[in-house]
């Protein structure tokens, strides 16, 4: 039977010491040592300030050298579709070709959905078993052959059908990624991921995610009338994030 689903994202793997690794590519632009030497002592010193500096000189081609992947579950077709326009990440997602619902799909529920009342999460829900009888039943009418069959009855399914993705995006790809998406202004979903996304980043590499999200973090809003007016609100939040990862 179709179920709805909750988002979960996990830091799958990073780059070994991804810090550090942004401070050696650019130090060694700059210095007559060995990569070997520059390496070793940068190792010996935290590199915070360095990077803090770079940040502010705006030198990003160095965040480059470092990438971070994810496993993502929970989420609608909907989110993959702005998912996959930034283009610089590289994506594998769960196939409906290749994976067959006769057991059922996983689906998300909007909260302003849910916000109508329990009347019509019912009935949201009873669209989607419909959708899930539509389904097999194309499944059975085109042969029940597996992925043959699959590949055309996965035509019904909703735009709310759960996927699985893995992405892998570099340090500075992710910048652009949570200025866009973290930014109240995004859909609510990829909007929850990607602060998902950040808090794991920013927990695994603090000085090079300190000031990522929203142009509002940073300065000014970019979305002139459009804008959610709420940077002051937006700011007090990430210094209550930033005290509490410190706590922790």
């Amino acid at each position: 039977m179709a179920e709805q689903k909750k988002l979960k994202v996990i830091l799958i793997r990073h780059t070994l010491c991804p810090e550090e690794t942004v401070a050696l590519a650019a130090k060694l632009c700059y210095s007559k040592s060995t990569i070997e030497n520059l390496n070793e002592k940068i190792s010996q010193k935290d590199q915070s300030e360095f990077i803090e500096k770079l940040m502010n000189m705006g030198h990003e081609s160095v965040l480059e050298h470092t990438s971070f992947t994810f496993g993502i579950e929970g989420v609608s077709r909907v989110l993959l579709a702005q998912l996959t326009r930034h283009r610089i990440a590289s994506f594998s997602v769960q196939s409906q070709r290749y994976v067959s619902y006769e057991n059922g799909f996983g689906y998300i529920i909007p909260e302003s959905i849910k916000e109508l009342g329990n009347d019509a999460v019912d009935k949201y829900k009873n669209q989607m078993e419909t959708i899930e009888t539509w389904y097999k039943e194309w499944q059975k009418s085109l042969g029940g052959k597996g992925e043959k069959s699959n590949e055309d009855a996965r035509f019904v399914l909703p735009n709310a059908c759960e996927t699985r993705i893995m992405v892998t995006m570099n340090t500075r790809e992710l910048m652009h990624f949570f200025a866009l998406r973290m930014c109240n202004r995004a859909q609510w979903e990829i909007r929850e991921m990607a602060e998902q996304m950040f808090r794991l980043c920013l927990k695994t590499a603090p000085a090079l995610f300190i000031n990522a999200g929203p142009a509002c973090i940073r300065g000014t809003c970019p979305e002139g009338e459009k804008s959610c007016g709420k940077a002051l609100q937006i700011r007090e939040a990430r210094k209550q994030l930033l005290k509490s990862i410190s706590e922790e």
